[in-house]
């Protein structure tokens, strides 16, 4: 989640009923049921995808590995290095707690979020603005555990007028546009101008700015490297063209924040990405800095995952995580790579 900027503070979500309704309509119309539906089988159509597919395990270790490190994350979120330090020692068991009182393996805004949004990927056959809109108004009113608060703004917006983007805003910097991207990374595999397109799009239902939007792309690309079999190094040349872009992105020597900040998010993770060599070395150091570690977690355990595969993530994490939310990300990921199989197929034929 993400609180960014000098008004990041929660406040009642006040809504044009009129317009929450109509999108609850167009999304129901499409065969939306809630938030949390599992994938209707036969939505999809393609190949059938399992473990032992190279492709499927890493980009099922991204998704799985985004929902670990929020979990993980969350219980520490807040918090500082030392305060963490004093409390833990060395943060690495999913036990829920945290400011939001988790259960063990629940997952955040982040995974929410991103699960919504892969829902109205695979319900649309494909990327949508609107749908994925309708699907972030749906979820928002579903009472979620946590917003952040220029997510609230957007979909608030998008209620209230019905426009898929705002004029840049220097608030808008945080890091919830890159944390729900996954979903687009993968049904836009075989694709990098759609997802480059889509991306912005995305990110700008509530977040408008150029680091937002640099972060969103770069951190996308790198993941959609690792799955299609890529490694360290094509992730350097990545993380390095992003700096060339935006010095600000520096993150040797590391900064030591790791706020909502998107440029502190991606200084965090790719810090500890390109100095660990396993998905729990990773994902701990990066909870470990506290802050804003549950999206810092996700973004880091969605590198990594795409890193060493889903067999990479350590079982005992797997088996805290919530296990409808597992399930639900397994389903994703088979539908949202058929998806971007079937893009692949047409482009052949």
């Amino acid at each position: 989640m993400v609180y960014w900027g000098a008004s990041a503070h929660r406040f009642p979500f006040t809504h044009c009923k009129q317009n929450a309704q109509r999108a609850d309509f167009a999304y129901a119309k499409k065969g939306f049921i809630d938030p949390w539906s599992a994938v209707a089988p036969g939505a999809v159509k393609g190949t059938i995808l399992s473990l032992g597919d190279e492709l499927y395990e890493r980009a099922l270790g991204a998704y799985l590995g985004f929902a670990v490190g929020d979990a993980l994350g969350a219980t520490v979120e807040f918090m500082t290095p030392s305060e963490i330090q004093n409390t833990y020692g060395m943060h690495r068991d999913i036990i829920g707690g945290g400011w939001l009182k988790l259960k063990p393996g629940q997952i955040t805004d982040d995974t929410q979020m991103s699960l919504a949004l892969g829902q109205s990927i695979i319900d649309s056959g494909g990327w949508q603005a609107t749908a994925a809109a309708d699907a972030f108004v749906t979820w928002l009113r579903s009472k979620p555990v946590d917003v952040g608060n220029t997510c609230r703004r957007g979909i608030q917006r998008y209620i209230t007028d019905g426009t898929l983007a705002g004029p840049m805003n220097e608030g808008d910097a945080g890091n919830g546009a890159c944390m729900r991207n996954l979903p687009l990374a993968l049904a836009t595999l075989n694709d990098d101008e759609a997802f480059a397109h889509a991306t912005l799009e995305q990110g700008h239902l509530t977040h408008h700015h150029p680091l937002s939007d640099a972060a969103t792309l770069a951190l996308g690309r790198m993941t959609r490297t690792l799955i299609r079999g890529g490694g360290i190094k094509e992730c350097r040349t990545e993380a390095n063209r992003l700096i060339g872009e935006f010095p600000l992105f520096r993150f040797e020597p590391y900064p030591k924040r790791a706020s909502g900040y998107v440029v502190n998010s991606a200084q965090t993770v790719l810090y500890y990405f390109f100095r660990t060599d396993s998905f729990e070395s990773c994902v701990t150091e990066v909870v470990n800095c506290g802050e804003d570690a549950d999206t810092n977690g996700a973004l880091a355990g969605m590198l990594a995952g795409a890193a060493y595969g889903v067999s990479g993530i350590p079982g005992y994490w797997l088996k805290k995580l919530d296990k409808k939310i597992k399930f639900r990300i397994e389903e994703q990921t088979k539908a949202l790579l058929t998806l971007a199989q079937n893009v692949k197929a047409k482009r052949g034929s």
